[in-house]
């Protein structure tokens, strides 16, 4: 399970360390590509089968599952990760995502998103502002 917030730095190779704790569930294979809101998501390879049978589901005569598909396929890479925990994040994607040097990880259950720390805030906030809006219809058993 990916859960937490953690900031890294990208060195000068545009490399980043993968905490710890995350790396045991991306043994087996990961990918890294572009996510809808202009930060990039790493997907297990399990998860990377999941989220890839979805999108192939949607008909390619339908405008946004094309451009789905470009956005997500045309910037997908498989990573790998060092002896350090480290893994190269390609330049295309960094100049995507805004990621200079500052990288905040972030857990979403079974996938990890990668911001730039002060979109990270905008998007919380903008999430914090929309729930607001609609507390009232979530119906969460607790």
């Amino acid at each position: 399970m990916f859960w937490g917030e953690y900031s890294h730095l990208l060195d000068k190779k545009g490399r980043l360390i993968i905490p710890a704790r995350f790396r045991p569930k991306l043994a087996s294979g990961t990918i890294l590509t572009r996510g809808i809101d202009r930060h990039l998501v790493i997907y297990p390879s399990e998860t990377w089968r999941s989220v890839s049978e979805q999108i192939n589901q949607m008909p390619i005569t339908d405008p946004t599952g094309r451009a789905l598909r470009r956005l997500v396929f045309s910037g997908a890479v498989q990573l790998t990760i060092d002896r350090q925990g480290r893994t190269l994040i390609p330049a295309y994607l960094r100049e995507y995502a805004l990621l200079d040097e500052a990288v905040l990880l972030v857990g979403m259950e079974n996938f990890i998103e990668l911001w730039q720390p002060e979109s990270w805030r905008t998007a919380l906030d903008d999430v914090s502002h929309a729930l607001a809006e609609t507390a009232s219809a979530l119906k969460l058993n607790v």
